[in-house]
């Protein structure tokens, strides 16, 4: 559990890789560091002499920018309102944050902070702690769904439309970093329509990519715009790959807000997911000189129907430059399923050609 100021981009790809907050690669925070962290230190001596009255300072005040105080402010009134919409979650496993998504008591989080989990307990910003149980999971998007009865004076977020979300939009990370609740962090959106493994099979695509510090304890907790909504559930951390261990401040990945809402109301509905409003286009992909090649082709699948075949080398879609598999994967983030989209391909024999497909839905189980 717990996988974990503008983004520099990396030179060199290979120095960096991805780990769940919880995976493998990165260890989860350890009982002394979340004790350490959460210490408050010691007010240092002042000596005061009697009757002296001391001078008045001669440092005029430095004139703020009224820009810059607007903006601060609307940072303090966006953290302020949001905080009663974000939760603590402790297990018998670890620490992670959650998001109350309805007046129900219906709290959405990432799988990982409650894989496992014989007890959960959630500590409201006010300090309340409450017994929630499992309402569903959907381990294939690394979101669950936990719910406290009754819901008490637990505040539901708003979700924004993660398709009006842009790059370099500011952005606020909220959770518990180290069991310090109700912690708030500030960045931009570096990327959108980002795809990433946790290394355990699964597979997020349409993925945000923030300069926001995320760090264990942030799993499952908010990324939230200016306007006070969830563009987003911080997931995974980069690392670097010479030091596995070691998240890479200023590189973090969050399941977006859409994928979060149609997950979420699925598990509260039925307690399983169907659909999952992901556009699919069905192939398997390999990153080569000039776009996304081609490995295989699911059988009924959009390219199948369109004739696109294993060997092909896509280049782009709708319009859009497609240089390798992560372009892909940006490029599809930006449709829905039932879109209609010309694809641009590379045959075997190097011809070119383009073909016009319907895009399908990603598999809930694929």
């Amino acid at each position: 559990m717990n996988r974990s100021r503008l983004v520099l981009l990396l030179a060199a790809a290979s120095m960096v890789g991805v780990v769940a907050c919880s995976g493998p690669s990165i260890r989860l925070a350890t009982a002394t560091e979340i004790a350490q962290a959460q210490v408050k230190p010691t007010p240092a001596a002042t000596t005061v002499q009697i009757g002296v009255v001391p001078a008045p300072s001669t440092t005029a005040p430095i004139p703020g920018s009224g820009a810059l105080n607007q903006f601060q402010e609307q940072l303090r009134a966006v953290s302020d309102a949001f905080l009663p919409s974000i939760v603590e979650i402790t297990t018998n496993t670890g620490l992670g944050s959650g998001i109350v998504f309805d007046a129900s008591g219906d709290i959405v989080t990432n799988f990982h902070v409650v894989e496992g989990a014989k007890s959960l307990t959630i500590t409201a910003s006010d300090g309340k702690q409450e017994t929630a149980t499992i309402v569903g999971t959907y381990a294939n998007n690394d979101l669950a769904v936990i719910r406290v009865a009754p819901a008490g004076d637990l505040k539901p977020a708003t979700f924004a439309d993660a398709s009006l979300v842009k790059v370099g939009d500011v952005v606020l990370a909220v959770g518990s970093p180290f069991g310090l609740g109700d912690t708030v962090t500030e960045g931009i959106i570096s990327a959108i329509g980002r795809t990433q493994s946790e290394g355990n099979g699964v597979v997020l695509s349409g993925l945000l990519q923030t300069s926001a510090p995320i760090n264990p304890g942030n799993s499952g907790g908010a990324l939230v715009d200016l306007t006070g909504k969830v563009v987003g559930i911080p997931t995974l951390a980069g690392a670097d790959s010479k030091s596995p261990n070691q998240t890479t401040q200023g590189i973090g990945f969050a399941i977006n807000s859409t994928q979060v809402t149609t997950i979420a109301r699925q598990l509260i509905s039925g307690g399983t997911v169907t659909h999952t409003g992901v556009a699919y286009i069905g192939v398997t992909t390999k990153s080569t000189t000039g776009g996304a090649g081609i490995g295989s082709v699911a059988a009924g699948s959009p390219a199948e129907k369109a004739g696109i075949q294993a060997g092909w080398t896509i280049t782009a879609v709708g319009g859009h430059a497609v240089p390798d598999t992560a372009g892909l994967s940006q490029v599809l983030a930006g449709y829905k399923p039932g879109d209609k989209v010309q694809v641009s391909v590379t045959l075997a024999d190097g011809s070119k050609k383009t073909v016009t497909l319907t895009l399908g839905e990603r598999p809930a189980n694929p």
